[in-house]
C-alpha cells in the first residue's frame, strides 16, 4: 500500500516544518532548550516589554520566522510564528519605527537601498491563503516605516493547464 509511505513523508515534512519548536514548553523550557532544540538563532534582541526573543528564520526563501520569547531568567514565554496578517497587520505607517518592525516580525529576508528614493526597502517573504507574497516594507531613512504593502510572487503559482 502507498497509504504508509506517503503518511510517513507527510509526518516527516510536518516535523521539520516546526523545526524544534515543538519541543519547547512554555513555563518550563529555557534557553539551553531553545538552543537543543532549534540552534542558533538569526537575531537576538531585548523587545520594549525586556523580554529576550531569539528570531528563527527559514529565509532567505523560506516563509517562516519563528520567535522565541523570553523571560530575563531565559525561561520561555511563548514560541510564535511572526510572518502572518496577525504580526504584519500592526505595521503603521508614519508610525512603526524599524524597532518596533524588528521586534513585530524578526530579520527581513533582504534590504535593498534605493538611493534615488532615499529610502530602504525590507522584504519579507509571506505566505496568505496558500499563495506566495512579498512583504515589502518602505523605511524612511529617520527609520519610520513610509509604506507596506503585499506584492504577489507569481514565480510560485502553478502553470495554467494547457
Amino acid at each position: 500500500m502507498r497509504i504508509v509511505p506517503i503518511a510517513a513523508t507527510l509526518l516527516v515534512l510536518a516535523a521539520c516544518a516546526t523545526g524544534g519548536s515543538a519541543k519547547l514548553v512554555p513555563g518550563q523550557s529555557g534557553t539551553a532548550d531553545v538552543q537543543a532544540a532549534m540552534g542558533t538563532p538569526a537575531e537576538k534582541i531585548t523587545n520594549s516589554a525586556g523580554e529576550n526573543v531569539w528570531f528563527y528564520t527559514s529565509s532567505p526563501n523560506g516563509r517562516t520566522t519563528h520567535a522565541v520569547r523570553m523571560r530575563t531568567d531565559g525561561t520561555v514565554v511563548a514560541v510564535e510564528q511572526r510572518l502572518t496578517s496577525q504580526y504584519w497587520s500592526r505595521i503603521e505607517p508614519g508610525r512603526t519605527t524599524t524597532k518596533e518592525l524588528r521586534e513585530l516580525l524578526g530579520p527581513p529576508a533582504v534590504v535593498q537601498h534605493w538611493s534615488l528614493r532615499g529610502v530602504d526597502e525590507w522584504d519579507y517573504k509571506v505566505e496568505q491563503n496558500m499563495r506566495m507574497f512579498d512583504l515589502l516594507i518602505e523605511v524612511s531613512p529617520e527609520g519610520v516605516v513610509r509604506k507596506s504593502g503585499l506584492m504577489h510572487d507569481p514565480i510560485y503559482d502553478a502553470p495554467l493547464p494547457g
